[in-house]
């Protein structure tokens, strides 16, 4: 009988759900990874992956399995770093439930983090954030949509998923204007608002149903927008802004890259 079945599946239900109450971005990468890991590991061992002890993740399965992923699947140095954290943070739950392993979970813990190249990060003018911020059609309910989610992004620095999560009761205009979010590491934050947003908020709030529950930035058939779908509509918007601002066009650019920070 496998004893890697109920650890990966305890790993996953007590340290990510109970212990750490893990995000859904978190938790759909530590099971891309293992994922990998089994499907690599059944190759290698001819095992089906229900069948896989934990004394067939040795060092020198863990260590093949990370130069795979940058030999064959050509993944970065920063993403072999995130799979092999994914992997401690595994291991290291293992080593308090499987002490019989110990030997083997030490010498996978051992694995060193890759070196990474330092890149020199460029920043946003303004001249190129307005060029940004100008470029959707305001005469049509899309093209609102986009620039108050541009402006927004903008203006509070916030992350691609944390825009994607926003909804309508997480806005409250008054004499405190603020907006709510949760943030990375399910960190709740408090942003407070500039008058400019504050009266494209009001606008389209009023365009919206006033449901608390409403995404703030909802697509033709009401769902929140993806982060796919934001890609889309940055890079459309990006490639129109450029015609009057051609430097956007060297830019890698998200919604988080106000003027005077980091354009990614």
């Amino acid at each position: 009988m496998s004893d890697l079945a109920p650890l990966l599946q305890q790993f996953f239900t007590d340290k990510l759900d109970g212990q750490m109450n893990a995000s859904v971005h978190t938790k759909a990468a530590y099971a891309d990874t293992f994922r990998l890991l089994l499907l690599y590991a059944q190759q290698r061992t001819g095992t089906a992956p229900s069948a896989l002890r934990l004394a067939d993740l040795n060092a020198d399965m863990v260590g093949g399995f990370l130069q795979h992923l940058e030999d064959e699947r050509g993944n970065s140095a920063s993403t072999r770093n995130a799979r092999r954290a994914a992997l401690r943070s595994f291991f290291t739950y293992a080593s308090y439930r499987a002490p019989d392993a110990i030997a083997t979970i030490s010498q996978v813990l051992a694995f060193p983090a890759k070196r990474t190249k330092t890149t020199i990060v460029s920043f946003l003018t303004r001249a190129e954030a307005e060029a940004l911020i100008a470029a959707p059609d305001t005469t049509t309910w899309i093209g609102r949509r986009d620039r108050l989610l541009l402006h927004l992004g903008i203006q509070t620095g916030l992350r691609v998923s944390e825009l994607t999560s926003l909804r309508v009761g997480d806005i409250e205009i008054g004499p405190h204007s603020q907006l709510r979010c949760l943030g990375k590491g399910r960190k709740h934050r408090v942003i407070p608002l500039q008058k400019p947003t504050i009266r494209l908020l009001t606008a389209w709030l009023n365009e919206l149903d006033g449901i608390p529950a409403t995404p703030l930035f909802p697509t033709s058939t009401g769902t929140a927008l993806s982060r796919a779908a934001i890609a889309k509509l940055l890079a459309r918007h990006i490639q129109v802004a450029s015609a009057h601002c051609p430097s956007l066009r060297e830019r890698k650019t998200s919604p988080r890259t106000p003027c005077g920070t980091p354009a990614r």
